[in-house]
């Protein structure tokens, strides 16, 4: 997954990070270790070499942030962040193996973990280093994220909203929605509130890296009452339908007689995302014009700025996520700041906010 550039305001770099990198292995400890002290507002206070060592040094060196890998002996990652998060809530970024603990990675984020990135196979490499900027960008995000918000997220869904039907026939024909860090917990509060009856499609792109978006469109398949599922080339864009970009490629819409269908590129290749929510939004201002809802939620950068001028520029209308519930207030604040938000609304409202919008 690449990233955009630094979106944090210049006031969160004022503060050193304190930094506690968790790994069975020794040779990634030190490398994770070196690339965070890239940074003169990180500081590596200590390092585990599993989660039981690792909660003994969180109580003692109550840091920022965790770094935390997976696979571990004694006390894995999975059960580490539920245990952590239990004591005392801790900003926890997932470093990974690529497609090898999928389950693991989705299950450490239900228990709190604020965001995760694949780690090479090939570990003993200069690969480990290529790491190095995504790292160093979300851990700096994970400092900032308000804790106590995230742990609001991960309580039982709220009940699904009704849908009252307008006189006026609804306002719009699609939703489309953007979101990154925080992403893949603040979708299964939003999602399954929605009502069976759903009366438009709905397309989402959730910044993920390859490997987990079809795994995670069934997880959330499990919980609501719509359709999830990972886009396909072709796929009808129908009501009661949630469509979820795949990762690495863009997810855009054709019409094809009287329906629409989804089509998927790797164009362009110049966005810093891939799938990119700016390309999704232009593609649905194209199709449906006016009659689009754009939604931006939390995330790091400014993903979804320019689709939603797209949006607003044919007539549509942009939904974003309130500062008060975003683990990173970044990509919703560049909307709002553009002046491109009709609306901003916590968490907890959103699916009400769409309803009431179509």
């Amino acid at each position: 997954m690449t990233t955009g550039t630094n979106p944090l305001p210049k006031a969160a770099l004022n503060r050193v990070v304190k930094v506690l990198v968790v790994d069975d292995s020794a040779y990634v400890r030190k490398m994770v270790a070196q690339m965070l002290s890239r940074s003169p507002f990180i500081e590596v206070v200590g390092s585990a070499r599993d989660g039981r060592e690792a909660l003994a040094l969180t109580a003692e060196m109550e840091p920022d942030v965790i770094t935390c890998d997976l696979n571990m002996p004694e006390m894995d990652g999975v059960s580490f962040v539920r245990e952590q998060m239990a004591r005392r809530p801790t900003p926890i970024v997932i470093i990974s193996v690529a497609n090898q603990s999928g389950e693991h990675v989705l299950a450490a984020l239900d228990a709190g973990a604020v965001d995760f990135i694949q780690k090479p196979t090939a570990l003993a490499s200069d690969r480990l280093l290529e790491l190095s900027d995504e790292l160093l960008e979300k851990v700096k995000a994970a400092a900032l994220a308000p804790m106590r918000r995230t742990q609001a997220t991960l309580a039982p869904v709220a009940a699904r909203v009704s849908r009252e039907p307008r006189p006026d026939g609804g306002r719009a024909d699609i939703v489309v929605m953007g979101i990154s860090t925080g992403g893949p917990q603040a979708l299964k509060i939003v999602v399954p509130a929605l009502p069976a009856d759903m009366p438009v499609p709905v397309a989402i792109v959730l910044h993920m890296p390859i490997g987990y978006t079809q795994m995670y469109a069934r997880k959330l398949d499990e919980m609501t009452a719509l359709t999830v599922k990972e886009a396909a080339e072709g796929d009808e864009v129908v009501p009661g339908v949630v469509l979820l970009a795949p990762a690495g490629r863009h997810l855009t819409f054709r019409r094809v007689g009287g329906r629409v269908v989804a089509h998927l590129d790797l164009r362009p290749l110049d966005t810093p995302h891939r799938p990119s929510v700016d390309v999704l939004f232009e593609s649905a201002a194209e199709t449906y014009g006016g009659r689009t809802l754009g939604v931006v939620m939390t995330g790091m950068g400014a993903d979804g700025r320019q689709g939603a001028a797209w949006i607003k520029a044919q007539g549509g209308h942009v939904l974003t996520e309130a500062e008060q519930s975003c683990v990173v207030y970044g990509m919703p604040r560049s909307v709002v700041e553009a002046g491109l938000s009709d609306s901003s609304v916590t968490l907890e409202r959103m699916a009400q906010a769409i309803m009431e919008r179509i």
